[in-house]
């Protein structure tokens, strides 16, 4: 080889060599970025996918192939995710039939999932319950699951797996199933319900339930057979309408998203208002005739309300004084963006947790 060709490789050699130094950076960067506390898990749910973003929206992790693709390499019409360790559970609720926001859904009768998912960083599936496609009522089986909760029993793992039973609000059945992971049986059951939305584990024991179309939370006793200890209907005068979640706040009270009324309340039992957010008094909300929908919010540890502002395609950080102070996709704009959610991108978020903050909601491990 001549000087000019040896010139040429030395110099291809410390190309390359600065590519990778740069790719190791970005893999540290990366790693740094993921599960980080501060970030934002969203269920994006008619984009098919769970997003972990930044403060900055800026999207550092991503499961699941986008709002054209229906294969059980992504999660349909996901309603509910949350960071388990490093792990991530969520739920594959399915989309209904003639969804405008999910056009792509050619299937008159919908495009189901039916499964409830634990993966890990790489995306590789770690735990299922469920079967992908037709929902059921069967062994392994779910219709339309629309929240999960990790309830664990050890802080161990096994094969890359924690110890633990995830808490399923099987919506379709009209149940709450409490499921053991290691072999997948259901050890507790709440039956008859009307398209329940949520359940949570309370400090005290008891399971709080959105019992939604019958437009009411309950906390019900974790016995069998249970006992209903009380009934949330109403709060400020207003009977709640479509129940979508419910989480017991550290001073007693309860947070309370109540759906069809636009509105996200703080109550006690005796239906007193301490904080009330609507979603639909901005002149840009979203037209539709079943309104922008909130579907979950959350009181996090700063004091400040995190809210699922569904068919807003929005997810809005409001403080105690009803200012926003921070927004993820834009209002009344659905759109699908795999690099940030920081103005737009997102399609229906119907859940979304920050990242270490178990404030107000059932902790999957000792956090507080």
């Amino acid at each position: 080889m001549n000087l000019h060709g040896r010139g040429i490789l030395f110099g291809l050699l410390i190309a390359m060599a600065a590519l990778a130094a740069i790719a190791s950076r970005v893999l540290a960067d990366d790693d740094r970025e993921f599960n980080e506390p501060g970030n934002n898990l969203i269920a994006d749910q008619f984009n098919n996918r769970v997003i972990e973003v930044d403060p900055s929206g800026k999207i550092v992790w991503q499961f699941g192939l986008g709002p054209s693709d229906f294969s059980p390499a992504s999660i349909i019409g996901t309603n509910d995710a949350q960071r388990v360790g490093e792990l991530t559970l969520m739920a594959g609720t399915g989309t209904p039939g003639g969804q405008p926001e999910a056009p792509d859904c050619c299937n008159p009768a919908g495009c189901p999932d039916n499964r409830v998912l634990l993966v890990n960083r790489a995306g590789h599936i770690v735990w299922q319950y469920g079967q992908f496609g037709p929902g059921g009522n069967g062994p392994d089986q779910l219709n339309t699951p629309v929240q999960n909760t990790w309830l664990p029993r050890e802080d161990e793992r096994e094969a890359g797996i924690p110890h633990g039973h995830v808490l399923i609000t099987d919506q379709g059945n009209g149940r709450i199933i409490e499921v053991r992971v290691s072999d997948k049986r259901i050890v507790w059951e709440y039956d008859g319900l009307n398209n329940p939305n949520c359940a949570e584990l309370l400090e005290n024991g008891h399971i709080l339930i959105c019992d939604e179309n019958n437009n009411q939370a309950l906390e019900v006793t974790h016995t069998t057979p249970s006992t209903i200890v009380h009934t949330y209907t109403m709060a400020g005068g207003m009977l709640f309408s479509g129940v979508a979640f419910a989480s017991r706040l550290r001073n007693g009270h309860t947070l309370i998203t109540d759906s069809n009324n636009n509105r996200i309340v703080e109550t006690d039992e005796a239906g007193g208002v301490f904080f009330q957010y609507f979603t639909n008094t901005d002149t840009n909300s979203t037209q539709r005739s079943t309104g922008p929908l909130p579907t979950r919010a959350l009181r996090l540890r700063n004091g400040n309300t995190l809210i699922s502002d569904q068919y807003n395609h929005r997810v809005i950080e409001v403080s105690p004084d009803l200012q926003i102070v921070r927004s993820f996709g834009k209002i009344a704009s659905l759109g699908y963006n795999t690099k940030s959610v920081a103005d737009g991108g997102l399609n229906s978020p119907y859940d979304a947790k920050r990242i270490g903050d178990y404030t107000g909601i059932t902790p999957p491990f000792d956090h507080d």
